[in-house]
């Protein structure tokens, strides 16, 4: 599962990058809103997301040694 958060986490950093060249041709007021309704808004929940998938990894790789400590 970490692989898949790492991939994720990758993907927004290459918008990000790809956001700040961006803004080097575009920025207006149209351009700000952007960043403040959607990508600002992403990068929340990217983190989030991210946070719940590395617990989530955690929490199965504890239910699998337990499955093999008792199986």
């Amino acid at each position: 599962m970490s692989a898949h958060s790492a991939r994720l986490q990758h993907a927004m950093k290459d918008l990000r990058d790809k956001w700040d060249v961006t803004l080097e041709y575009w920025d207006d007021q149209v351009a700000q809103d952007f960043e403040k309704n959607h990508l600002a808004p992403l990068e929340g929940l990217v983190k989030r997301n991210i946070t719940g998938m590395d617990k989530l990894s955690e929490a199965l790789g504890k239910i699998r040694k337990a499955c093999d400590e008792n199986g």
